[in-house]
């Protein structure tokens, strides 16, 4: 198998990440980020089931690689959409999403653990270049006060564990039953029932209910969403971890694009820019071989 088709796949999954990070910035301004989550994942755990009879194949049926899937689902992707959108409403989708490429650093260390994989010597270059992209998005010039606090940075970086982790454990559940339909599907049923309790735990602290153009908007993120999520899993199932994550991991540069031709609010700087790209080259040079 070339590696041009988990490369392919991972880079459209990088695309649908970072439009679905732009457009979320649309439904925030109608609903919070605990309820669009709510209205996200199960508006695309129920397309996966829609579209079950005719993607789902159960004959290679693995017990244990469901397991695997299901755990994966609880905190993939609830609780990470969970945290991205509440990043994206406080620091906008650029930072967020630039500080969330991060996540392959943790897909490495998950795969080091799950798969046995190793680390090549670009590693320490590849972590300082990553830590000086973060320190250039929340870094502010001339004593400006900061538009947002940096305790927020916790929320996408919390993100990019989770992530990392689902990355590298959904790779070992796919090693057992090489189906990215069906870890899509018992991923994101699992997560339905994690969100809609986080949500309703939360409930008390929702000041915007649901409304109709939110959960229209929130309902299109899933749909984005879910493409990202079932073409990463299908590049994962046809590469490794060290070649997908990389890939995935550009979605900041769409992010920026899109939200530079979509989302005209956001005032795209020369410090973001470079932000942006010393995260992705010192993701990139961790990884790439």
């Amino acid at each position: 198998m070339a590696i041009t088709e988990p490369i392919l796949l991972a880079l459209f999954a990088s695309a649908c990440f970072g439009l679905a990070l732009v457009m979320t910035q649309f439904g925030l301004r109608y609903m919070q980020a605990a309820m669009g989550a709510a209205v996200s994942i199960p508006t695309t755990a129920i397309l996966f089931w829609v579209l079950s009879p005719f993607l789902l194949e159960v004959k290679a049926w693995q017990l244990q690689a469901a397991a695997i899937f299901a755990f994966v689902g609880l905190f993939f992707p609830a609780i990470v959409t969970l945290l991205t959108f509440e990043a994206n409403q406080r620091m906008g989708p650029t930072v967020a999403g630039a500080v969330g490429s991060t996540a392959p650093l943790f897909a490495v260390a998950a795969a080091i653990l799950f798969l046995g994989e190793n680390l090549t010597a670009r590693g320490a270059f590849a972590t300082m270049t990553v830590v000086a992209g973060i320190a250039m998005l929340s870094w502010q010039s001339n004593g400006a006060p900061n538009q947002w606090p940096k305790r927020f940075l916790l929320l996408p970086i919390a993100a990019a564990v989770l992530r990392g982790a689902a990355q590298a454990m959904t790779k070992v559940g796919l090693a057992l039953w090489p189906n990215p339909f069906a870890a899509g599907l018992i991923g994101y049923t699992v997560s339905v029932a994690s969100i809609l309790g986080t949500t309703r735990a939360r409930s008390e602290g929702i000041q915007k209910g649901l409304n109709t153009k939110g959960a229209l908007w929130f309902a299109l993120v899933g749909l984005c969403n879910g493409a990202a999520v079932f073409s990463m899993y299908g590049a994962l199932n046809l590469g490794t971890v060290t070649i997908v994550a990389p890939m995935v991991a550009t979605y900041p540069l769409f992010s920026l694009l899109f939200s530079a031709l979509i989302l005209r609010q956001e005032r795209v700087t020369s410090r973001m820019v470079i932000g942006v790209a010393l995260t992705v080259v010192g993701v990139v040079a961790l990884l790439v071989r």
